[in-house]
């Protein structure tokens, strides 16, 4: 997905990909998902596999996430997403509770993943 600001989708350093901030946009309307931030993040995971295959990357090689959300009480929601996304080794993350995000989000998630150079 083509991003709304003058920002890198991913970038390498070393052997780690980084993915910028993914929100639950639909890629042929750049429109968020309904549904609130569980159905934000499901697309938004969506997304951020396509920029990681950008990067020669899979879910499977994220080792670390940020999970940013705007209300605590989706939590639980947002984690049935996750699991259901991810397999085992399961990545590290830590979750935010934030009081905005970008086009009126209630979900963004970015990724690190550890794919060594060739």
């Amino acid at each position: 997905m083509a991003p709304a600001r003058f920002y890198s989708p991913w970038r390498r350093a070393g052997d780690f990909i980084i993915v910028s901030g993914q929100l639950g946009l639909l890629p042929e309307t750049a429109e968020l998902v309904e549904g609130g931030a569980a159905a934000e993040l499901r697309q938004a995971l969506v997304n951020a596999t396509s920029v990681l295959a950008e990067a020669g990357a899979t879910l499977a090689d994220v080792v670390k996430a940020t999970l940013f959300i705007e209300d605590m009480n989706e939590f639980s929601a947002c984690n049935d997403v996750w699991l259901a996304a991810f397999r085992e080794p399961l990545p590290t993350r830590s979750t935010v509770a934030v009081a905005d995000l970008p086009r009126e989000a209630h979900a963004e998630v970015e990724f690190w993943a550890y794919l060594p150079e060739s």
